[in-house]
């Protein structure tokens, strides 16, 4: 099983930038295909970005955020990334990093992600 624990959310003007990050523990990090997901107030949790075990160019992006936000991972510190740039107020949530499957594929329904962790507030002023 793994543990993750997310950071580097915050205020940002719309624009800007920043970088989450989510670090993981209690497990082979390298096993498992990542995914960070958001969910703005009153609505549904939606997919943002999913990389594979391996990361390089193995990624999927929501059309929302492609060509603006890139997910990436570093196996040796067990941590995966999420720079997103260009960032909008409808950006504005509370994001999640999540680890799918161990040998799984790259998908974009939280259901085939069983570990979470406990978010992370970003919000981004217009």
């Amino acid at each position: 099983q793994v543990q993750l624990v997310e950071s580097g959310g915050g205020l940002v003007q719309a624009g800007g930038s920043l970088r989450l990050s989510c670090a993981a523990s209690g497990s082979i990090f390298s096993r498992y295909p990542m995914g960070w997901f958001r969910q703005a107030p009153g609505k549904e949790r939606d997919f943002v970005a999913a990389v594979s075990r391996s990361g390089g160019s193995s990624t999927y992006y929501a059309d929302s955020v492609k060509g603006r936000f890139t997910i990436s991972r570093d196996n040796a510190k067990n941590t995966v990334y999420l720079q997103m740039n260009s960032m909008k107020p409808e950006d504005t949530a509370v994001y999640y990093c999540a680890a799918g499957i161990i040998g799984s594929n790259l998908y974009s329904s939280s259901r085939h992600y069983p570990y979470w962790g406990q978010g992370t507030q970003v919000t981004v002023s217009s």
